[in-house]
């Protein structure tokens, strides 16, 4: 009995790992995701109301793969991509946060169907948004991944 308390609440922890990297990482990549036709004014829209929420899941990537990082450093058998993934994640999310000052553009640009996006076109801001993409496919691997 106490076997599966220990087990369904490891499976939870790994959902919001996983979970955690996927939004994590959308609210990374949202600056480059609004770029793509058709469903960039949608995903724009949705990265700004998800916007206020950016330290909620930062935090959460942050414990989730702190969890995970004890857990294998101690138990074995070696740190996996999903924990170092979300610790980036957690880390770029709540940047803002830890230093103190903004890391986001001072110019907006606004495009053609009114909301405003920051500029990731290049250096730091094209940087995270990448790596937004890649915690994302990290994120759904890890969905389909025993563990």
């Amino acid at each position: 009995m106490n076997k599966i308390r220990l087990y369904s609440g490891a499976m939870l922890m790994a959902l919001l790992l996983d979970l955690a990297n996927i939004v994590g990482g959308f609210l990374l990549a949202a600056g480059l995701l609004v770029r793509v036709p058709r469903v960039g004014p949608t995903l724009g829209r949705l990265s700004e109301r998800a916007g206020p929420a950016r330290w909620i899941v930062g935090v959460l990537a942050l414990v989730a793969a702190g969890f995970w990082i004890i857990v294998h450093a101690f138990s074995g058998p070696h740190l996996f991509h999903f924990e170092v993934v979300g610790l980036g994640v957690g880390i770029a999310l709540l940047w803002d946060r830890l230093v103190g000052r903004s890391t986001t553009p001072r110019e907006p640009i606004t495009p053609s169907y009114g909301a405003t996006v920051t500029d990731t076109t290049t250096g730091l801001h094209l940087l995270l948004a990448v790596f937004g993409l890649i915690a994302i496919a990290v994120g759904v691997q890890g969905l389909f991944t025993p563990n």
